[in-house]
């Protein structure tokens, strides 16, 4: 697959968690190759973590405190890191890494916040955090 149409997928699949109904809290984890690692926390009510990793030694963690939170992560390549954190309600966090060596840190404390990333290539480094409420940020990185 290239790069656009892993990118136009994680962006599908981000859209599609964040549509589902409330009542339909839980988590969903697919990965294929090895080595992988998957985590997290939900303290709350209707919270959503998602996560899909491809290929080897790839880790994510997504911890939710508080209701109505979807977080989302894809993955494809090797050694990538993300962690999600959600404090508040209705927060919505998705990140795509493929290549290898990446890490992002998304944070969000407060209500109705929107952060999305993706990054591309070797060896990015991201890290966001949002306090407050009704907060969106964006992100794409291409490095080498």
């Amino acid at each position: 697959m290239t790069p656009k149409i892993l990118i136009t997928s994680l962006v599908a699949v981000t859209l599609g968690l964040a549509s589902v109904p409330a009542m339909a809290g839980g988590i969903n984890i697919q990965q294929f190759g090895f080595g992988h690692v998957a985590g997290g926390n939900q303290n709350g009510f209707d919270n959503l973590i998602g996560v899909y990793q491809r290929g080897r030694y790839n880790s994510s963690t997504s911890n939710q405190y508080g209701n109505g939170n979807t977080a989302a992560t894809g993955q494809q390549g090797y050694n990538n890191g993300s962690q999600i954190d959600q404090y508040g309600g209705y927060n919505s966090a998705g990140v795509g890494q493929f290549g290898a060596n990446h890490s992002s840190i998304l944070t969000q404390d407060g209500n109705g916040n929107i952060v999305a990333g993706v990054q591309i290539g070797n060896n990015c480094d991201a890290d966001v955090s949002q306090t407050g409420s009704g907060n969106v940020a964006a992100f794409v990185q291409v490095c080498r």
